[in-house]
């Protein structure tokens, strides 16, 4: 299997600067946001998002940030073993009247955020919810579209889009590994 690395670490660094502003932009300011990762990326993703919000605008909430677990909620639990489930942490204020932004490494299918929905759905009314991902790599099975993309990377079913972050994995790249039976 040889991988193809079609992001490096200064692309992912420009890639989130690029969302944290278009997320401010679309927002009018951080009043009313919050940003939750969907794990494991995601997570990471949505905390360098977040760092990046308060760095561009001082007076944004320290507690932007939290984490959305969606295992109970996917559709394909009987198919594909599944991670045991993590803790969702939402932000004090809550999400209720709030533009929730959430934050996926890879839109595919469209099925795990999907079941973000139904999560956020559980947690309280959002004004509005946002999806921001680092990759977009098409074949969408649900009508769910993200408002913030970091890079459009068309693929084949028979690829498989890897994405690592120093945090998780010590390395930081996305690429793209031809494999059978590829999922993310």
């Amino acid at each position: 299997m040889v991988a193809r690395i079609v992001l490096q670490n200064s692309d992912i660094a420009r890639a989130l600067t690029r969302i944290s502003h278009e997320v401010l932009e679309s927002n009018r300011g951080p009043h009313d946001l919050v940003i939750l990762g969907i794990p494991t990326r995601g997570v990471v993703l949505a905390e360098r998002i977040g760092a990046q919000i308060r760095q561009i605008e001082p007076g944004a909430p320290a507690d932007l940030v939290g984490s959305l677990d969606v295992t109970m909620y996917r559709d394909d639990l009987a198919h594909h073993p599944t991670r045991a489930p993590q803790r969702t942490r939402v932000p004090s204020g809550g999400i209720d009247g709030k533009t929730v932004v959430l934050i996926d490494d890879v839109l595919y299918s469209g099925r795990t955020i999907r079941a973000a929905l139904d999560a956020i759905g559980d947690l309280g009314r959002p004004r509005a919810v946002r999806l921001a991902v680092l990759v977009d790599r098409g074949h969408r099975e649900l009508p769910i579209r993200a408002d913030f993309v970091g890079k459009n990377l068309p693929s084949s079913t028979d690829e498989r889009i890897n994405v690592r972050l120093a945090e998780i994995d010590g390395s930081e790249e996305v690429s793209i590994d031809l494999a059978t039976g590829a999922g993310a």
